[in-house]
């Protein structure tokens, strides 16, 4: 028996979460493809931070981002019933007096003054190395993943619309209507699946830069911080003593298998940012869909209008994904243009 949906969605990372939220919200039919083979969103730091800390530069968009997610997380606390956003401060410690110089230049950028705190400060904090001082960043925190694609995954998977299996690309019939894959007809289809572009035979050409990422979590009972430390690695606090610590990038592993040599890589920039003795507990790896002008992929195919791509949500993907999730939503049903900046078209020039 044929199955008519308004969409399919391929993937259910960050991105097809976010998208699949859009259609619920409107009251569109779908059903989503996902075969658990992309672990970026699982294995992801999760961090919203709209400050890139290397240059002291605000993120492209990043206050519209964190208006738009705040919220967008907010509701899915309620609806999957479980906590997901963590709030917590960033310190940088400032590596050069100009490290601290380029602080205060920056604190004179409207957007980022809404987060930096104007006040360095050089406090001694225990197990922690910092003698130059700290930069504090506001309105930060970080989205627990792996809990909200897993909790999302079972949530879906109740409804009745999540089909556990690998798409086939070679059973997609493009039609005058939309298209037909097996025994569903849908108006659109949208491809979500981060790394998994790369085998897509209509998104392929797009110039992912994919970077493997790893991270370690340590169990350091005297580390007592409950701010993310981001000096020469990050140290994030989970709770219970437990730290993620990150990230390596690799641009050339494309597997998802943690190394020895990236463990190596973490613990010896820990011991540069740290002096509390810790214990290893967990070590994942993933790859990022990024892109070289870190802008995400999105649009609508240049021959076949019903084919859709919502990718390269990079490693802010938590700020990233509701925004563009929205603004191409409303690109599809409700003429809203859609960003430049975001847009597959760019690559066309």
């Amino acid at each position: 028996m044929k199955t008519n949906v308004d969409y399919i969605i391929v993937g259910l990372g960050l991105a097809g979460i976010a998208f699949a939220e859009e259609l619920l919200n409107a009251k569109k039919s779908f059903v989503i493809f996902e075969n658990n083979s992309q672990t970026s969103s699982i294995v992801a730091g999760g961090v919203y931070n709209p400050v890139i800390l290397k240059r002291f530069n605000a993120v492209w968009n990043a206050h519209q981002q964190i208006v738009t997610s705040e919220p967008f997380y907010k509701s899915l606390e309620k609806k999957l019933n479980v906590k997901l956003d963590y709030k917590f401060s960033i310190k940088k410690a400032f590596s050069s007096v100009g490290d601290e110089n380029n602080w205060f230049l920056a604190l004179d950028k409207p957007t980022l003054s809404h987060y930096m705190n104007p006040v360095v400060s050089k406090e001694k904090i225990d197990g922690v190395i910092g003698e130059l001082g700290f930069g504090e960043l506001t309105g930060t925190g970080r989205i627990d993943t792996a809990l909200l694609v897993r909790s999302y995954r079972e949530y879906i998977d109740k409804s009745g619309i999540l089909i556990s299996e690998t798409f086939n690309y070679t059973e997609l019939n493009i039609t005058d209507d939309g298209v037909n894959y097996k025994n569903i007809n849908a108006s659109k289809i949208v491809f979500s699946e981060g790394f998994g572009i790369t085998e897509n035979p209509f998104f392929n050409h797009l110039p992912l830069n994919e970077a493997k990422g790893e991270t370690i979590t340590i169990h350091a009972p005297d580390l007592n911080i409950d701010f993310l430390l981001k000096s020469s690695a990050f140290v994030m606090p989970l709770g219970n003593d437990l730290y993620k610590v990150g990230a390596t990038f690799n641009w050339t592993d494309k597997t998802c298998n943690p190394t020895e040599e990236a463990r190596k890589e973490l613990e010896d920039k820990l011991k540069k940012v740290i002096t509390v003795p810790y214990t290893v507990t967990d070590h994942t790896a993933g790859i990022r869909p990024t892109v070289n002008d870190r802008r995400p992929m999105v649009g609508i195919h240049p021959d076949h209008k019903a084919l859709i791509v919502l990718n390269g949500l990079g490693t802010r993907g938590v700020m990233i994904g509701p925004t563009i999730a929205k603004n191409l939503f409303n690109h599809l049903e409700n003429g809203e243009e859609l960003d430049k900046e975001i847009d597959i078209k760019r690559f066309d020039a």
